[in-house]
């Protein structure tokens, strides 16, 4: 089969995951995959230089060097720019590819009949096999009510969670969106939608870029019968306040793309409203350093909402 498919890996300070995420591609591209692109956002750990001392590889690797942090958005469009491949998956550096995590996804987007699926995404499981989060719901303003209040806990027929369960996701099909960890998309479309949203330096770029996708008649399907292993967490463990920062920044800013007015302004009411839920839960775990992370995080999310208006 003519390689027709470009894999791109966003890295920040991944250390040892990045060379096994490489090293798993090596092991299971079946000739599939023309190139490898790393796109470093300024690592200050040796993650490149494990990756760069492979030798004789069955396919190209080329690497870019950011100086700055560019975001995860813009990084992934950095490595898009650089190929014409049908094909494209962006991978997670914690990500572990097993024997048919390329072959099937690929030969499934290839036949005729699933012309109008755009996205691709595989079921993602943990270090025991167990399944981890691998779609979910578009995040609705009824479903991001149901996540901050806790109703989809409590009447999730009314309120449906963000997060698909592995209940949810025995068969494969159309769903909103794949997680970003392992997404495979159709380059024609990707440059049809202009590729991801820049103005999302990182969560929620991926929603954004499926929710565009559909709406030019392009599904996203999860494949349940296809795996991967996905640590998670990532390189975001060590700085929980700007994670927290980013996530809650990046749900405003879909909301002001996508939702109405009146939604948009109830969805930063919800924001602020979670604000006093988080801490009494940082409270109830004695936990101080997540007290600190959370002020430390909507002091972050304030300013950067003041300086905007």
């Amino acid at each position: 089969m003519k390689p027709n498919l470009n894999i791109i890996i966003v890295n920040w300070n991944a250390g040892t995951q990045l060379a096994e995420a490489f090293g798993s591609i090596v092991q299971y591209h079946h000739g599939l995959v023309a190139s490898v692109i790393i796109v470093d956002n300024a690592s200050t750990d040796d993650s490149l230089a494990q990756v760069e001392a492979l030798q004789n590889l069955p396919f190209q690797l080329q690497i870019i060097r950011n100086p700055v942090n560019r975001g995860f958005g813009a990084a992934c469009n950095q490595g898009a720019a650089q190929v014409t491949s049908e094909y494209l998956i962006f991978l997670n550096p914690d990500m572990k590819l097993f024997e048919d995590s390329l072959s099937k996804p690929i030969y499934f987007m290839q036949q005729p009949s699933n012309s109008d699926v755009g996205i691709c995404g595989i079921r993602l499981v943990d270090e025991e096999g167990n399944a981890s989060t691998s779609a979910a719901r578009f995040p609705t303003l009824k479903v991001m009510a149901g996540q901050t209040l806790g109703l989809s806990k409590l009447i999730p027929g009314v309120f449906p969670a963000h997060l698909l369960t592995s209940d949810d996701l025995k068969e494969s099909g159309i769903v909103d969106q794949v997680i970003g960890a392992f997404f495979l998309i159709r380059k024609s479309i990707f440059d049809r939608c202009g590729g991801f949203d820049e103005r999302f330096f990182v969560y929620f770029e991926e929603v954004d870029l499926s929710l565009r996708a559909k709406q030019l008649g392009y599904a996203s399907y999860f494949m349940s019968e296809v795996a991967a292993f996905h640590k998670g967490g990532g390189c975001s463990d060590r700085v929980k306040a700007a994670r927290l920062f980013y996530s809650l920044r990046s749900r405003i800013l879909y909301a002001q793309k996508h939702y109405s007015t009146i939604e948009f302004v109830a969805l930063v009411l919800l924001t602020g409203i979670e604000l006093p839920m988080r801490l009494m839960q940082g409270v109830i775990r004695a936990s101080w350093s997540d007290i600190q992370n959370t002020f430390a995080a909507y002091t972050h999310l304030v300013t950067y909402l003041i300086r905007r208006v």
